[in-house]
């Protein structure tokens, strides 16, 4: 299959991106796994013990899970890798170590600068490994989906070489995993080639004998591949199908085409720390005066739902689903409003008119989102907007130092529960690339975390999308995606689920 670009880092303390986590989901495996039904099913820990209301958990590691290279997975491995995500000192900052602020004194630990509550003693974190096969975890409040989170790739454990070796995950021969796979070869910025891991626990269930990834930027490209039979699969999660053949194959109803909705939403970062994106007004008219029904009809062409709200369908609210409790209604697109916004927030700025401004994204489908956003921008609020290409590691790292005006971004689940969404722009998040800071937001996001009341829960994470939409619109929601991916009849088991991640750790080619 294709993944496009170069993963930009596979060390569970750095990575941040779907590229990486395809190809991780086939290297390593945490304490838990999700089946096909989104359910936590025993992985590396093949039970566990949950007490004090929900608050403390004990992990029991199974005594046959082994290294790539032979050597025991133990409990050790996972206090080691969770307190590196962690450290203060590591360096660059781990991006997703807010992901692990459910553990006791973790986010004052991890936070050092201008926090007077800050740990020094990485003992006071609350998960250690009592003997080689068990790890017990104390919580600050009762989460109800930590199981899942524990199968999330920050919570991977590492292996004790990586102490040694910082550019560890950089090569394919330092690279040493859990996973029902290891990792036999990595041409940068080609491919990557994966061998069943022959001291895998559960390799009787492992089919595949490699796994394949190239890196192709070309949708045309990729799809010929997928005609000529060098891929046996293209498009989502990681690769693209072209929306004019995208569309033939929907209209065709072509047999080896498979569409679905997943709880993913794609959307536009403002850097709310950059003139003139610091005004609310200005932010609130660019994303009124956006046509979202033409941009899914006529651009991306998958299906996609238009968005007006950041949590998208498919994520469990109070009794049912909570886009169905919560409608997106925080916005509305409205051209004369929008006008009038930008007149008042310019002015608030003292600008009589828009800067330069330039739209930044990475390869792919998104340049021609950039163009038609761009052309609507120009048609109803009379200002030009430059677009630009960035490599996908050079993207991201653009983003994360918030050296853009506008850039491209995507976000799907990593548990089913709107905190996924919600958590992403706290003050504190490593991920919160718009530079939004908000206590109001944060106090939801912490009244929230506080308390195992589902009704509470999203009563304090719907006032909190409120103030990231309606209120501040730190960012522009535009559409809700679609996984659509072509599949040869003879590969069986290659699951999607729920969010749009991809699992082919138990897949297998049927006899053709």
């Amino acid at each position: 299959m294709n993944i496009t670009a170069e993963p930009p880092s596979l060390d569970p303390a750095q990575m941040q991106d779907q590229v990486s986590s395809t190809v991780m989901t086939g290297l390593f495996e945490g304490l838990t796994r999700l089946d096909d039904k989104g359910a936590v099913v025993p992985a590396i820990a093949d039970k566990w013990e949950i007490s004090d209301g929900g608050k403390k958990y004990i992990f029991h590691i199974r005594k046959d899970a082994k290294w790539s290279n032979g050597d025991p997975v133990t409990a050790h491995d996972f206090e080691y890798s969770w307190k590196r995500t962690l450290d203060p000192a590591l360096t660059p900052p781990a991006p997703y170590a807010y992901q692990l602020y459910y553990i006791k004194n973790a986010q004052n630990y991890n936070i050092e600068k201008g926090n007077s509550k800050h740990i020094s003693d990485p003992n006071m974190v609350g998960v250690k490994a009592t003997d080689d096969n068990t790890l017990e975890v104390e919580l600050e409040n009762p989460t109800p989906y930590f199981l899942s989170l524990t199968s999330f790739y920050t919570y991977y454990p590492v292996h004790k070489s990586v102490k040694d070796n910082p550019a560890w995950a950089s090569e394919a021969k330092t690279m040493i995993s859990d996973g029902p796979f290891k990792m036999a070869s990595w041409k940068h910025n080609a491919s990557i080639e994966l061998d069943r891991n022959p001291y895998y626990y559960d390799k009787a269930q492992i089919k595949l004998d490699k796994v394949e990834f190239s890196m192709i930027k070309d949708a045309n490209t990729e799809l010929s591949m997928y005609q000529r039979g060098d891929l046996d699969w293209a498009g989502k999660p990681v690769g693209l199908i072209p929306t004019e053949q995208l569309a033939k194959f929907i209209a065709d109803k072509d047999p080896e085409l498979h569409v679905k909705g997943v709880a993913s939403t794609y959307y536009y970062l403002f850097n709310n720390t950059k003139k003139p994106f610091n005004n609310v007004k200005v932010r609130k008219a660019l994303a009124m005066a956006i046509d979202r029904k033409a941009l899914v009809e006529k651009v991306t062409k998958g299906g996609e739902t238009p968005a007006y709200g950041f949590v998208p369908p498919g994520i469990h609210g109070v009794n049912g689903d909570y886009r169905s409790e919560v409608p997106d209604t925080y916005f509305k697109e409205d051209i004369p409003e929008a006008k009038k916004l930008l007149a008042e927030g310019l002015a608030e700025e003292g600008m009589k008119s828009m800067p330069s401004v330039t739209l930044t994204f990475n390869e792919g489908l998104h340049q021609q989102v950039a163009e038609a956003i761009a052309d609507m921008w120009k048609t109803n609020l009379g200002f030009t907007v430059k677009t630009e290409t960035q490599e996908w590691a050079v993207f991201l790292q653009n983003r994360t130092s918030l050296n853009y005006d506008i850039a491209r971004a995507g976000w799907g689940a990593d548990y089913n529960d709107p905190m996924t969404f919600i958590d992403l722009f706290t003050s504190t998040s490593g991920n919160n690339d718009a530079g939004f800071k908000n206590p109001q937001y944060d106090a939801l996001v912490k009244e929230a975390y506080s308390t195992n009341d589902q009704k509470a829960r999203v009563e304090a994470m719907s006032k909190a999308e409120k103030i990231l939409i309606q209120d501040d619109m730190v960012i522009m929601p535009l559409y809700y995606y679609t996984s659509d991916e072509l599949i040869k009849p003879y590969v069986k088991n290659v699951l999607i689920d729920y969010k749009g991640d991809i699992d082919y750790t138990r897949a297998y080619i049927e006899k053709k």
